[in-house]
């Protein structure tokens, strides 16, 4: 139906012959079944988040500091530094804000012209985390541009090259993340001159047992909290509106009773699963769906694969707004369970709210076809360009 990328066979309705399987190539071990994915995220005990000790040619500068890559407790202190930022009230409490600067955004777009990530997707979400870190939102723009580069389809990394290679591959990434890298330090080391609000003031000044956090530590979690921050809102309302498109019955429903936009938002982060995979590493020996993995071997979790999973999911290939319950994973689980997916979903729910509100008859154009962000570990539109009369 759409153009999604190839490398992720259950947007087809395709399932693997079985849901562990050693990719030979890579050397890492794909996971593609709910269970196994869920299990195996809730138990840091067994399955470290710590990935870069698989790659001993790492530059530890742009990992230390990084969220996404510890365990607790070490993942529990630096967590707490910036929890109160996305508070139950803390994130009620953007309400007026978030409904206020999508009409801004709509009021600007062209009806002749409308593509939503553009006008609305991508904007929205990056102003309100760009203002919570208490960075200029007007530099909106080239973040957009750091962050496309680093999701350019690189390929992946595989644990089969030596070391010098290894090191080569990942300095090219390096360089691409050292454009965002640098400008979030110079603006740290402008608030630990003169302090300011936001969460990178915070950062700055946050202490961890006793200790201040390194320029790397700050730097790096800033970078976390940009680009996740915006680019899971980015992609769960592209993929909602392209979802609901393609199911018109369920817009119409959704058009009558607004209270269904929370289930809906629900359901399209379960059948186009925006972070699509996520690495884990076997602390040791461990026994996955009767496939026996070897210990610090490196797991790729299909969440993407997870949410549609026969043995969790009814009718898993069909989109069901009033699908309940609805325990997807597209926010993960446990430790590591999204920060902002209170955010996002209040992103997703005002927005969607206000797009069908200002046009009744909004639909895609049948003339210029979707298109996907080009990584397998990203599920989301890159371009949605939409008719509004």
């Amino acid at each position: 139906m759409w153009d999604t990328d190839p490398r992720q066979p259950w947007l087809r309705g395709e399932r693997p012959d079985h849901v562990v399987q050693h990719d030979e190539e890579l050397g890492t071990w794909n996971v593609h079944g709910y269970p196994e994915v869920a299990e195996i995220l809730a138990d840091w005990g067994r399955f470290s988040s710590d990935t870069t000790r698989l790659f001993p040619a790492m530059d530890r500068s742009v990992t230390d500091g990084n969220i996404l890559q510890l365990d607790p407790p070490e993942h529990r202190q630096l967590r707490r530094l910036v929890s109160h930022a996305f508070t139950p009230k803390v994130v009620a409490d953007l309400e007026p804000r978030i409904t206020a600067l999508t009409g801004e955004l709509l009021d600007d777009v062209a009806e002749d012209d409308f593509e939503l990530v553009r006008d609305l997707a991508y904007p929205l979400p990056v102003i309100v985390i760009a203002e919570l870190l208490g960075v200029p939102s007007s530099d909106r723009d080239l973040f957009k541009l750091w962050v496309d580069k680093m999701f350019e389809d690189t390929g992946p990394l595989s644990l089969n090259n030596d070391e010098a290679t290894q090191r080569e591959e990942l300095r090219d990434r390096v360089e691409v993340m050292r454009p965002l890298l640098d400008y979030l330090a110079a603006h740290a080391a402008d608030c630990r001159r003169t302090p300011r609000p936001g969460l990178l003031n915070d950062l700055v000044r946050a202490e961890v047992d006793g200790e201040r956090l390194s320029d790397a530590q700050v730097v790096n979690f800033a970078s976390i909290l940009l680009v996740a921050g915006h680019l899971t809102t980015t992609m769960l309302l592209g993929n909602t509106v392209l979802c609901l498109d393609a199911n018109p019955d369920q817009l119409a429903a959704v058009r009558r009773d607004r209270a269904l936009i929370p289930a809906a938002i629900e359901e399209s982060l379960r059948f186009l699963t925006p972070f699509a995979a996520v690495a884990r590493v076997t602390n040791g020996p461990q026994v996955i769906a009767g496939v026996e993995v070897p210990g610090d071997r490196m797991l790729m979790l299909w969440l993407g694969a997870a949410n549609r999973d026969p043995r969790r999911f009814a009718n898993p290939d069909v989109l069901d707004i009033t699908r309940e319950p609805n325990a997807h994973l597209g926010f993960g689980r446990g430790a590591h369970f999204c920060l902002g997916a209170p955010l996002a979903r209040l992103e997703g729910r005002l927005a969607l709210d206000v797009l069908l509100d200002r046009f009744p008859r909004l639909r895609t154009d049948p003339d210029r076809r979707p298109t996907f962000i080009a990584s397998p570990e990203l599920t989301g539109v890159q371009t949605l360009p939409l008719l509004t009369g």
